[in-house]
Order: structure tokens, then sequence, then C-alpha cells
């Protein structure tokens, strides 16, 4: 919690403006029960029933305006506190996404997508009732018990001590049920999380789903699960429930004992009418913040949870960093705040921040670097070397990757070849620092790529995955992801169109209805295989990086295609370093290079007349893909 307790103190001054209104509030709804109890002895002792009622009537009017006083204030001081609770809501989710956004690419390959998003939503704004709804009781509740017990203390000390005598049991009886509320409340959490992650992968995956009539058999999984958090859920109920019975009956049960003994008391002579009713008025104003006390604790461990989940994510700290002596960007900074008074609602979100993952390449224009960075100089030639680089995944001891030298030269076309498995994708992951060699190292421009800030490097690099992603918005965004300003600039509709035409999708795009302004779904599920893979060539084109890398990228295209598409690289690979993976070899005989991996090590290298010469593993994979294209063309 000690993340939370910053959180608070950012917003101090309007917690204690919050606070200084529920006193006045407070202080207010004392004085109503002193003037009931006035009014009451100023009737009984009248003389006649004129007086009394222009004494009732005087009394009445002071009432019905502190009353309405009393409504301005209270509302005020919700106002108040609830607007920081959602102030803190805003401020915490940035937080948590600009440090989602910093975390590697291994840390997202063992964590479901739904349990982030549902830290992401559901836990901060169960930290937002904390610190809203939560905060406003657990200070209202001890000033309302702190003002009325010392009046009732006066008023009576012995009907007070009675009217109280049932209330330490209410506590142990909340105490008992607090441990199970929080550990309740943790397994539900953790059971919507399932939930999430599990409907997620249904809908991502939806197609497969019915590929495979897996629909009754989803339907019966979710089921179980649903079935599972729906216990969870009802015990987590039943200990809420427990709570405010036991709160109502001690209430009640002090209100019966003051009736009894106060009645006495009045036939006695020790109060008046008057004394009693005040009384009554006070017992009745502890009555809401005593029924309060049991939701308010269900919010506070609700809450601490919750907070618990989220400090889970905010502990993890990413492997993959910028060196030292060099400035965290701007769009990383976890300390955002709102100014004093400013509300959430009010302030304009933070621009998306760079994604650390697949899209390495891409990241570069989100986010600005810091101008004033003491960093090492961008890379601007391109020159590309692995020395005795051996990899392996975080959390295995396996090398995919196994003593890798090689020399790219600035400019130079390489291309990558081998059978599934053999390293091809693990070696280009290492150019971006998407993981780091376990031993060796990669150097661009004669520097360890880990000597660089990640922004400066992985801006010189426009990376196009095997896998393509394309976001849940326009075509247009989704070419001009690398350059946004381009997306709504004058000239960048023609830079986009540009792009399009370089990558041959322009003419697909020019068939949809409402062209580049087309929304592509999610994960760009309205278009082909084929046709995300040239966007997502589009998007890197566009990028204009120094280093072009191509994770077998034309492989959902046709041949005609793939010409087409290669033809039009000719011309944008001049200047620029390129490495590319490809399964079909037609797709590499141009380059200057063409490295054969298997199992790990480079097994050959040369060009790729040299490479059919000297026979081995190209001259059979080059052979077999000759021999099956001619089949197919029989």
């Amino acid at each position: 919690m000690r993340r939370l307790w910053s959180y608070l103190a950012r917003y101090r001054m309007r917690y204690l403006a919050g606070c200084l209104c529920l006193i006045a509030t407070a202080s207010l709804a004392m004085a109503i029960p002193v003037l009931l109890k006035r009014a009451v002895d100023s009737i009984q002792s009248s003389p006649d029933v004129a007086t009394g009622a222009r004494s009732a009537g005087f009394y009445a009017a002071i009432v019905i305006g502190i009353a309405l006083v009393q409504g301005v204030v209270r509302t005020f001081s919700r106002f108040v506190i609830f607007n920081v609770g959602r102030d803190v809501e805003y401020d915490l989710r940035n937080d948590l996404f600009r440090h989602l956004e910093r975390l590697p690419w291994p840390f997202y390959q063992s964590r479901p997508t739904g349990d982030l998003m549902s830290r992401l939503v559901n836990d901060i704004s169960a930290v937002r009732m904390l610190l809203g709804p939560g905060v406003l009781n657990v200070l209202n509740t001890p000033v309302y018990y702190l003002y009325a017990v010392s009046i009732m203390v006066s008023i009576d000390p012995l009907l007070t001590v009675a009217a109280l005598a049932p209330y330490p049991v209410m506590l142990l009886v909340v105490k008992h049920y607090s441990r199970r509320l929080m550990e309740g409340t943790l397994r539900v959490q953790e059971g919507l999380a399932e939930m999430s992650t599990l409907i997620q992968e249904n809908v991502s995956g939806i197609h497969v789903v019915k590929a495979y009539v897996r629909e009754q058999s989803e339907v019966e999984r979710f089921r179980a699960m649903n079935v599972r958090f729906r216990d969870v859920a009802l015990e987590l109920g039943k200990a809420r429930g427990m709570i405010a019975p036991v709160i109502r009956s001690v209430s009640a049960l002090g209100i019966l004992v003051v009736l009894w003994l106060g009645g006495r008391h009045v036939a006695r002579g020790i109060l008046t009418i008057g004394d009693l009713v005040a009384f009554m008025g006070y017992l009745h104003l502890l009555a809401w913040p005593t029924m309060a006390l049991g939701w308010m604790l269900s919010i506070l461990q609700r809450g601490r949870a919750a907070m618990k989940r989220l400090e889970e994510l905010f502990s993890v700290e990413p492997d993959i960093a910028d060196p030292a002596g060099v400035p965290t960007p701007d769009w990383a900074v976890t300390t955002v705040s709102l100014p004093v008074g400013a509300s959430a609602a009010t302030i304009n979100g933070q621009a998306a921040a760079p994604h650390d993952g697949v899209q390495a390449g891409a990241a570069h224009a989100n986010g600005s670097a810091n101008g004033h960075r003491a960093a090492p100089p961008a890379v601007a030639r391109g020159d590309v070397e692995l020395r005795h680089v051996s990899f392996a995944y975080p959390g295995s001891k396996k090398l995919v990757l196994e003593d890798i030298d090689v020399h790219v030269p600035a400019g130079a076309t390489v291309a990558i070849v081998g059978r599934a498995g053999a390293g091809k994708t693990s070696l280009l992951h290492l150019l971006p620092r998407l993981f780091d060699p376990t031993s060796g190292t990669v150097r661009i421009d004669g520097r360890d790529v880990r000597e660089y800030a990640l922004a400066d490097l992985r801006r010189a690099i426009a990376f196009v995955p095997q896998d393509p992603f394309l976001f849940s918005t326009s075509l247009r965004a989704n070419v001009a992801f690398a350059r946004p300003e381009l997306e709504h600039a004058a000239d960048g509709e023609a830079l986009v169109r540009e792009a399009a035409g370089w990558a041959a999708v322009a003419g697909d795009i020019a068939t949809f209805p409402r062209g580049y302004d087309t929304m592509v779904g999610e994960r760009g599920i309205t278009l082909s295989g084929g046709q995300k893979q040239r966007v997502t060539l589009a998007r890197a084109l566009l990028a204009d990086a120094p280093i072009l890398i191509l994770d077998d990228a034309l492989s959902s295209v046709d041949t005609q295609t793939e010409e087409h598409i290669l033809h039009a690289l000719e011309e944008r690979r001049r200047g620029r370093t390129c490495i590319l993976v490809a399964h079909r070899l037609s797709t590499v005989q141009d380059a200057d290079l063409i490295l054969v991996l298997d199992e790990g090590r480079i097994v050959a290298r040369g060009d790729h007349a040299s490479l059919l010469a000297q026979g081995g593993l190209y001259a059979d994979l080059f052979q077999r893909q000759r021999l099956t294209a001619e089949l197919e063309a029989i």
C-alpha cells in the first residue's frame, strides 16, 4: 500500500479541503438535535399554545436553514473527495499503462491478456472506490462518533454507556469477517481475470473455434469456470451479508436501550423530554456511519486486494532498458499528476507510448525522445555485426543460436534461410533488443546495441514481423503508425498512398468502399493474410529507417505479387541495410549475402550461385522448391 500513499500525498490539499467540509457538515448536523431539544423544552414550558407555536416555528426555521446549508456543504465534500478518487484512477491507469509499455516482450509471453486487462480496468476501479467513497467514510465515521458520543456523554453518561454497550460485540464480529472479506475478494478478482482471459481468447480465436466445431466444448469450459466464479462470489457475498445484519441489530438494540432506560430517567426527572429527543437524535446520526461500516470494510478489503494485484505488475522491472546515464523518455515517466483542483475529466490524456513488442521499428515515432538527452549518437549508417552471439530464451538453457559471427555492411542486403526452427526469427529479434544475447555482442555502426537508448535504436529499425499485427483502426492509421504525424498532415495522404503502392496493397485498398478510412477490425480480421502482410510492409517502408528487417514478410502473397514487391523494394533498399528471412528461396536470390542457418548455427554463407555450387542444405532446399513449383505447374 506504500504506492497508494504517494497518490494520497499528491492530492493531500484536496483531501484536506474535503475533510474540512466533512467536519463542517458534521458540526451542522450535530446542531439539529440541540435545536430539537430546545424546541421541545420551549413548547413544554410555554404558558399557552400560541407562544408554543411561535417558539416551534422559530426553531423549525433555524433547523431548515441549517439543513439547507448542510446539504450544500455535504454535496461539496463529496464532490471534492469523489473527484480525487477519479483523478487517482486516471493517474494510476496512466502510470500502469506506461509501465506495461516499458516491459519487454518476454513478459507478455507469460501473462494472459485477459488478466492484464482485468487489472488495468477492474482492479483500478476498485482502488478508485477505496480512495473516493472509502476515504470519505473513513474520515466521516470517526468525526460523527467523536462529536455525537461526546455530546451524548454530556447529556447522560450512564445512558451513553448503556446505548453503546453492544458495540464492542459488533467490532469483534466485523474483525472476524474482515479476513474472509480480503481472501474472498482476492479470489473473486482472480476469477474475474480468468474469465476475461477465456473470453478474450475465444473472441480473438473464434475462427479457429468454429473451424474445429469446438463451440459446445468452449461453452462447457466457460460454464465450469463461471460456476467456480459464482461459488466464490457467493462465499464473498455471505461474508458481506453477515456484517450488515449484525450492525443493524446492534443499532436497533441501542435504540431499545435508550427508549427503556431513557424513559425511566425522564420519569425520575433526571432528563427532560427535550434531552431524550436530543439523545435519540444523536443516536440516529450514528446509525448511518455504523451501518456504512460494513460497506466501508468491504470497499477497503477490495481496494487492498486490487492494489496488491496492481503492485505485482508495478514490481516487475524491465530486463531490457536504456543504458545507465540515459534519461528516461518523457512518455515513460510514471509520476504524472493533475494540477490542484483539476479533474481527470478536464485534462487531455497523454499520447500513446511506443510499443515494446514485435512492432519495434514502428515504435520510433510515438513518444518523442528528450531533446536534451545525453545519449550516444543515433544509428546513421546501418552497419550490423554479430560477434560470437549465442542465445537461449529466458528460463531455458537450450541455445537456439550458437556462436553466430556475421558482418552486414551498411547498405547491403542479407538473406537468412534455413529449416523451420533453425533460429532465424530469434536472430532478428536481437537487433532491436527485443531480447539480449546470452553471450557475445550485437553491434550497429560499431557500437554495442546495449549502449544505445532504446528509442534511438528502434528508431533506426523498421521491422516487418512474421505474424503481421494491425490495430483496430483505419488502414490509413495502420500504415502511418510509424509516423502518426502523417495521418492528418496535408502531404500525409500522398506519402501513405505511396507506401501502399510500394507494398502492392494500394490496388486492394482502392476496392474497399471507404478506401484508406476502412476499419480493419481487431488484429486486422477483415483483411486476408496477404493483405495484412502488405499493410505492415507499407508501414515499415513509410518509417524510412536505415535498417529494414523482413521476417518472412511475403509468405502469404502469391509469386506474381511477390515479384512486384521485390521490384519496388530494389529502389527502396538503396542506401539502407536490408535483412530478410524467407522460406521461398526465389525471394533471396538477388541478396548480396545469404546465410544458411541449421539448428542455431550458420552452416553456409555466400551468394545464390556459390551456395548452389557448394551443395549442402541450401542447394537441397532450392531443388525441392523448384521441383514443387514444377509439379504445381503441371
